[in-house]
């Protein structure tokens, strides 16, 4: 069976709306953590065709695994934004950054650069499958010390046929 989204799933979503819910889940836990967020969304809708639940588990994996490289806290930024036919999303935080010869295995089933017991492996291997049965690409930067940015790119809603999808 495919892991793609079943059709009575997908519909139009606002990655903006997605965001922001879980942000707001998160808010104690990045307190907690003295993590603080800066947000820039896109002031206009930025809607993708997917299932909803999905992509929030795709943020909040991404936001998770953010507030856990900061462990004296740090900032976490989201930015979305449109160009052309594709909705991007980075997300980035000043944690401690992902070591450059592990970079090419972060998305491997049950690889973690976390210490044991702290993590399966599995979020961004999940992330990264979400994010391809939505048609989309899931890239990472990472420097020592300096922080860590995703960058998601999903294609947009056309503009034609956001006039008759209904919320």
């Amino acid at each position: 069976p495919s892991s793609r989204p079943s059709s009575s799933e997908v519909k139009v979503v606002d990655l903006n709306a997605v965001i922001a819910d879980v942000l707001s889940l998160l808010e104690h836990q990045f307190r907690t953590h003295r993590v603080q967020v800066r947000k820039h969304l896109d002031p206009n809708p930025v809607r993708v065709h997917g299932a909803e639940y999905k992509l929030q588990q795709v943020f909040l994996n991404l936001f998770l695994n953010a507030r856990d490289a900061m462990p004296r806290g740090g900032w976490l930024s989201v930015t979305t934004a449109t160009s052309d036919d594709d909705a991007l999303v980075e997300v980035s935080d000043t944690g401690v950054g992902i070591p450059t010869e592990h970079l090419s295995r972060i998305y491997d089933p049950f690889f973690t650069t976390k210490a044991d017991g702290r993590g399966t492996g599995l979020g961004l291997s999940v992330t990264y499958g979400i994010v391809q049965e939505h048609g989309g690409t899931l890239t990472c930067e990472s420097d020592a010390q300096q922080g860590t940015r995703f960058r998601l790119v999903l294609p947009l809603v056309p503009a034609a046929a956001e006039d008759v999808a209904t919320r």
